[in-house]
């Protein structure tokens, strides 16, 4: 993008996570740029368009680490630091998962990416577990479709920790270590001993 694209885009970021969605519009945007409207509306005709280009470059990013997860030997270690990446790109770009309902309720290009993105995260999802399996860190499923399930609990957290959080305000960077929390307790009863003992001495090191 050229600059005043990328200066766009920075400013539509940081308005929408500091006022959410609803009280933005490409006039409050042009006039925190100091800019007319007509020359943010030569870059982006809609408010859709940039929400748009907002959520593609979020997935870029998390698409980068997660390539470098499994172009890797997939360790305990690399899944946990994913996490809390992730966490960590997600709180950037928070109005997207502050207002997650109400965008794929109005953007039917999101919704039918995400939804595409959904099969294919659960695909390497999966692919990490049955690694986990062969090397004896994560056992064997017990009850049907017990690792689906898994990954659709994980996904619920990840897509609306944030609503939850800004509801009890509980929603500063610092408070990410509570998310990736929860999303590691959800994998702990799957591990096998061995997995545990590493699960812990890897907690131990991160804190």
């Amino acid at each position: 993008m050229g600059k005043t694209k990328d200066r766009i885009i920075e400013t539509a970021i940081a308005l929408f996570n500091q006022h959410g969605l609803s009280k933005v519009t490409l006039r409050t945007i042009a006039a925190e740029m100091g800019i007319s409207q007509g020359n943010l509306n030569y870059h982006f005709k809609k408010r859709e368009a940039i929400i748009e280009t907002i959520y593609f470059q979020m997935v870029d990013q998390i698409n980068a680490e997660i390539f470098e997860l499994i172009s890797n030997t997939v360790e305990l270690k690399l899944l946990i630091q994913l996490n809390s990446t992730i966490s960590s790109i997600f709180y950037d770009f928070r109005f997207f998962m502050l207002d997650f309902a109400q965008i794929m309720r109005d953007h039917n290009k999101i919704k039918d990416h995400y939804v595409s993105l959904t099969q294919i995260r659960k695909g390497q999802f999966l692919g990490i577990l049955k690694e986990f399996i062969s090397e004896g860190i994560v056992r064997q499923e017990e009850l049907t479709n017990e690792y689906l399930n898994l990954h659709e609990r994980i996904q619920i957290i990840g897509d609306f920790w944030f609503s939850h959080a800004s509801i009890e305000k509980r929603l500063t960077k610092s408070d990410l270590k509570h998310s990736s929390g929860l999303i590691l307790q959800s994998l702990y009863p799957y591990l096998t001993d061995k997995g545990k003992e590493e699960f812990f001495s890897l907690i131990e090191v991160k804190s």
